[in-house]
């Protein structure tokens, strides 16, 4: 009875050894032990946070550390092309000049011996042709074969047609 009267005037909790707590101090533990409990389970986030940052940390250094040796491969490659292009340069300009020289050297020719082949090969014609005996009024004989667009018809196909 004595705790119900203790407790009825002051407010206060009365324990069993005697000492009495009131409402605040009640609230006051609680408060300190949920912070307690937050502060655990940001401990823990800390603590996982800084193993993730630990193994991000040595995952760049082994991407660095494979990086740069591929990136010394990649250079070499590219002066290697390099030294590739140049060379194909070289011949393409070469062999731009051994064009003009072949374009320059057909123009010569045909200049030089074009007029006069021409000539005789006129001359050797007319002469075949004297030789030959033929007359200017016969016809050739006609060909069997006529092409059209690609494909062969006989000439009887051809005398066939309906004229308008």
């Amino acid at each position: 009875m004595f705790r119900d009267d203790v407790q009825a005037r002051t407010g206060r909790h009365v324990l069993g050894s005697g000492a009495t707590v009131s409402g605040g101090e009640v609230a006051g533990i609680l408060v300190a032990v949920f912070w307690a409990i937050l502060v655990s389970f940001l401990a823990v986030a800390l603590a996982r946070l800084a193993q993730t940052l630990r193994a991000t940390t040595k995952l760049v250094a082994d991407v660095t550390d494979q990086a740069v040796p591929l990136l010394a491969d990649a250079s070499a490659a590219v002066r290697s092309a390099q030294t590739q292009i140049d060379r194909v340069d070289a011949i393409a300009s070469d062999v731009q000049e051994v064009t003009s020289n072949a374009s320059a050297l057909s123009t010569t020719v045909a200049s030089t011996f074009g007029g006069p082949l021409v000539k005789v090969a006129a001359f050797g014609y007319g002469v075949r042709r004297a030789i030959g005996g033929r007359k200017d009024n016969v016809p050739p004989k006609a060909s069997r074969r006529t092409v059209i667009v690609g494909r062969t018809v006989p000439s009887a196909r051809r005398g066939k047609r309906k004229k308008d």
